[in-house]
């Protein structure tokens, strides 16, 4: 799995450090301009690893976000979705791991060719740390095929 790191991403510092004054986490931002617009993709998640994210806190963020990037572009041709990542979100940058601390994952481990479920304990720029039974294991981004939230139905 590839490390991304947040620092690289155009806008996402100032962007984060608004939803983050929100009681929010930016976990993903795409812009990608075209001929007549400029489209913006946008991720939150809850500063609570155990709470959802309603469709009127989409809307809150994006009432405030919106604007905000359309002043760092200086255009107001712009088109936004933002979103929650959902109960069986896909993680596909590496960077995800730390704002998801204290979520539940699985993770596609390539050296044991199986899941490896846990809690994620912590996360750098190399591995991230799953908690099971009192029991934590770093597993190697090199080592990660896939990784998804673990979803349990009660």
């Amino acid at each position: 799995m590839e490390y991304k790191a947040y620092k690289d991403i155009k806008y996402y510092k100032e962007c984060s450090a608004l939803v983050e004054g929100m009681g929010f986490k930016l976990v993903d931002l795409k812009i990608v301009p075209s001929k007549t617009t400029v489209k913006i993709s946008a991720v939150i998640t809850s500063s609570d690893p155990l709470a959802n994210i309603g469709v009127n806190d989409c809307a809150k963020v994006h009432r405030v976000l919106l604007p905000r990037i359309e002043a760092l572009l200086g255009t107001e041709d712009t088109m936004m979705e933002l979103t929650s990542p959902g109960i069986e979100h896909n993680i596909k940058n590496a960077a995800e791991f730390s704002v998801f601390t204290g979520r539940a994952v699985r993770v596609w481990d390539k050296e044991v060719s199986d899941w490896v479920e846990g809690t994620i304990v912590s996360s750098d720029e190399k591995s991230v740390s799953l908690e099971k039974d009192g029991t934590v294991n770093a597993v190697p981004f090199e080592n990660i095929a896939k990784a998804k939230f673990l979803y349990k139905v009660n």
